[in-house]
């Protein structure tokens, strides 16, 4: 009797062993990936182009004739450089007349405040000269101006354009010169869809790409919105100032921009693998004391090959991103981990 009671128990716990723990059925082979924390960010992606901060098309204050154009095109000008001479030997001439007169009107003033002295003029006279005098004077500074005016300089600092004139050509205030505009820094320019209004603010980055650089990424900071919706695309204008020292960046390019709205450094990322989209809503499978529980989630930001969990799933719990298709809730499961890095950024 002895000997078969230790029969039956050796039989008796052989197949429990078989079985796994607690007697159940093999756990079902999957690939599970640990919930991680990281930085991601909020993004607007937009299409735009480059600007000059400052874009001018040089017009004359005077007429007259040029004779002398002292840049050559395409240039880098400081403010205030000389660009154009426009003849100057008339308004010249009535300069140094003008002077005279003044210097006249100035001498009869001089005289009238000595005979009034000595009682041989009147107060009367005394403002007649006085008025003669200011408006000799205003005459003098009048055309002084208009002389300086011949030579045409640059307003701000830059770089000359595409030249509009010639030597000997006659021009008037009407008549385009050349243009001028600034270099560095640029602006990115992009139109924002109006639902993101409220997201919007200046000092906000932007990321850039340039289609004619390649290989490169733009920072710039956002310095402008507009508070007018555009019609009819419903668009609102954003500009950012961008720094280009290396003048890599030229006005018309385009560029494909990230707006950055929001930074959330501690926010819960998995692989977008694991998630299962449902009848409208988003699952992940968790993998708890060896079983898979699906879990309904919030998605937040998406990057490249991740996604960020904005509820549903805490940093360090195991979700499922392989051999999910045959789960079922509370699926016994043989996981394995593999690991994931996510990157950081994205775009809605």
């Amino acid at each position: 009797m002895v000997a078969f009671a230790a029969v039956a128990c050796k039989g008796k716990s052989g197949p429990q062993g078989a079985g796994g723990a607690g007697g159940g059925p093999p756990g079902f082979p999957v690939e599970v990936a640990v919930a991680k924390t990281d930085t991601v960010r909020d993004e607007i992606a937009a299409t735009g182009q480059i600007e000059a901060l400052q874009s001018i098309v040089l017009q004359p204050e005077v007429e007259g004739r040029i004779v002398a154009i002292l840049f050559r095109e395409g240039q880098e000008v400081a403010a205030g450089t000389p660009l154009f001479q426009i003849d100057s030997t008339e308004l010249a001439a009535q300069v140094a007349q003008l002077a005279a007169q003044r210097d006249l009107a100035q001498q009869d003033l001089a005289r009238t405040k000595e005979l009034l002295a000595q009682n041989a003029a009147s107060t009367s006279d005394l403002e007649h000269a006085e008025a003669a005098a200011r408006s000799a004077d205003a005459q003098y500074r009048l055309q002084s101006t208009r002389l300086a005016r011949t030579t045409v300089r640059a307003p701000f600092g830059g770089v000359v354009g595409q030249r509009f004139v010639s030597l000997g050509d006659y021009v008037n205030n009407t008549t385009k010169l050349v243009s001028l505009q600034t270099n560095n820094p640029m602006r990115a320019s992009f139109q924002v869809p109006e639902r993101f209004a409220r997201s919007l603010k200046p000092g906000q980055e932007v990321t850039f790409h340039v289609a004619a650089i390649t290989g490169r990424e733009f920072v710039g900071e956002v310095d402008f919105v507009d508070p007018v919706v555009q019609l009819p695309g419903r668009t609102i204008l954003v500009k950012a100032r961008v720094p280009n020292p290396q003048h890599l960046l030229q006005a018309g390019m385009f560029i494909e921009a990230h707006l950055v709205t929001a930074v959330r450094p501690k926010a819960v990322v998995v692989p977008e693998d694991a998630v299962v989209p449902l009848q409208g809503a988003n699952y992940v499978w968790v993998v708890t004391e060896g079983k898979a529980n699906r879990r309904q989630v919030g998605l937040g930001v998406r990057t490249p090959g991740f996604v960020e969990i904005a509820s549903g799933v805490d940093t360090g719990e195991q979700v499922v991103v392989g051999g999910l298709e045959l789960l079922f809730p509370g699926a016994p499961v043989m996981a394995r981990v593999v690991d994931r890095t996510p990157q950081v950024a994205g775009e809605r």
